[in-house]
């Protein structure tokens, strides 16, 4: 995890600046240089080199990615950043990222073996009750024999994959209706995707 803290102010609130392929940790640099408040959340992998050579390397866990705290009104010292393309938002006005979110993130980069995961929107929602990651709302899956919740980042269309106890779940949907699915449905899409239970 790469990240900078800068003293916090009231009107200052996380935002995904969206950047050029692989300059992520270029702009984190820069973000650093310029004092200004960012998270750039990584994971470990083995990537293996054609000569067998095998090296643990960092890589981001939402690529093209960087989360920056700051008042929408100083979105142009962002902005102005080499290798910044732009900052999600609705037209020309950004949109801040729910706070909870990135911060139960933050929290729990350290602690849990989290991985990228592609966006998915099925399965049963749960209710993270313990840990760093208490109070956030995910979906189930497993993978391994381990229990995993894949939390999404809606605005931003990207999801991560975090292995939980299953004693620290709540079930917050009891209907069988996912996300305007019926359970038959899911079932006939499980067979498309067998490493996910529903």
């Amino acid at each position: 995890m790469i990240e900078n803290k800068s003293p916090a102010r009231n009107l200052e609130h996380w935002f995904a600046a969206y950047t050029f392929s692989c300059h992520e940790k270029r702009v984190a640099q820069h973000l650093s240089t310029r004092h200004i408040d960012f998270f750039l959340p990584v994971h470990k992998k083995v990537n293996r080199w054609k000569n067998g050579l095998r090296m643990l390397i960092e890589r981001p866990l939402f690529p093209g990615y960087v989360f920056v705290k700051i008042d929408s009104k100083d979105r142009v010292r962002v902005l102005e950043l080499p290798g910044v393309h732009s900052i999600v938002g609705a037209g020309r006005e950004p949109t801040p990222l729910p706070n909870e979110e990135i911060e139960g993130l933050r929290r729990g980069m350290d602690t849990l073996n989290v991985e990228p995961h592609p966006l998915l929107k099925f399965g049963e929602k749960v209710l993270i009750r313990n840990g760093p990651l208490e109070g956030l709302t995910g979906i189930v899956v497993r993978q391994k024999n381990a229990t995993r919740v894949i939390l999404t980042l809606d605005l931003i269309m990207k999801s991560v994959s975090v292995e939980v106890d299953e004693h620290d779940l709540e079930l917050v949907c009891r209907d069988r209706t996912l996300f305007g699915y019926s359970a038959s449905m899911v079932l006939l899409q499980k067979s498309a995707m067998p490493w996910a239970e529903v």
